[in-house]
């Protein structure tokens, strides 16, 4: 203990305390690179903030180093701050290349702007989800099918970067598909990553279009690497079923019937009669046991309705 006391004393009584202070002031160089080191910490996050803080602190260190040579001339205080000057610029050339490799195509940069910053995706997680799909846009021409009731597999995942999709089942028409939303979020939805399936519609352009295709198996082994991502593609599929649904509920009654999505299960077709008025209670209100999902008198199931005649 009584060694560790001695130390601390050594450490903090060894040097003379300072009797007379300097009147002058420094150079200005000095108070130029402590205006450097203040507006350089106040940078903030991502590739951009770096490089605002790598810059300005760079700079900092360089005229500490000019000071320390004119004005000190102590060469252990113009090494260390001229090393530190060397390893911002080393860091900012760095971070520098890393934003000029991260650059996209005209597409992918509009996509980014339009659908990922908003939700603070930051442009390297963006990055690995452009790889997974070979950064690489698929056109689909006019009058051409994306996919076919019954026939086609579900083995990717696709987001419409332009044009418009009709989607149809057994030639009747549902619902059309706008730019940024997926072409298949319902079909992704309704399978686990282990399950197989087809397209219960057809989707077919209505015009010349242009979307990004993830193959399942890549986009779910990138899943697993990254769980944000998994996340975050979790809640833009869930938010595009539900503007599909809406969407629907714009087409829902006609005349005394219901449409549905067929690939939307639990989305029954119901047609129901008048309600009987209401008899009011004779002893007082009382508590009806039964569930409250209970099926009301004239539900059809949507299968009748599939079935062939």
């Amino acid at each position: 203990m009584g060694e560790n006391a001695s130390f601390w004393e050594s450490l903090i009584y060894a040097h003379p305390m300072c009797t007379t202070w300097k009147q002058e002031a420094e150079g200005s160089i000095y108070h130029l690179a402590s205006i450097f080191f203040v507006v350089g910490f106040m940078g903030g996050s991502g590739f951009f903030g770096l490089l605002y803080v790598f810059s300005l602190l760079g700079l900092g260190f360089l005229c500490s180093s000019v000071w320390a040579w004119l004005d000190v001339c102590a060469a252990d205080i113009f090494s260390w701050n001229f090393v530190l000057f060397a390893i911002c610029f080393v860091q900012f050339v760095y971070v520098t290349y890393q934003v000029r490799s991260v650059a996209f195509d005209k597409e992918f940069q509009e996509l980014y702007s339009a659908l990922f910053q908003p939700l603070g995706i930051s442009l390297t997680v963006y990055r690995k989800i452009v790889l997974c799909c070979d950064a690489e846009v698929i056109t689909l021409e006019k009058e051409h099918c994306y996919a076919m009731q019954g026939k086609t597999p579900i083995d990717k995942l696709s987001l419409l970067v332009s044009g418009r999709i009709r989607v149809t089942v057994d030639g009747e028409f549902l619902h059309y598909i706008f730019p940024l939303q997926f072409l298949d979020s319902p079909e992704w939805d309704s399978l686990r990553p282990t399950e197989e399936g087809i397209f219960q519609v057809t989707l077919t352009a209505e015009t010349d279009c242009r979307y990004v295709a993830w193959r399942r198996k890549k986009l779910y082994l990138l899943f697993a690497k990254h769980r944000f991502i998994s996340r975050l593609f979790s809640i833009l599929i869930g938010s595009d079923i539900a503007e599909k649904l809406y969407a629907l509920n714009d087409r829902v009654h006609v005349g005394q019937g219901f449409r549905y999505d067929i690939r939307l299960p639990n989305f029954y077709h119901v047609a129901l009669p008048e309600p009987p008025p209401v008899q009011p209670p004779q002893h007082g209100p009382r508590l009806q046991r039964g569930s409250p999902r209970r099926q009301p008198a004239g539900i059809t199931n949507c299968a009748s309705f599939l079935a062939p005649s």
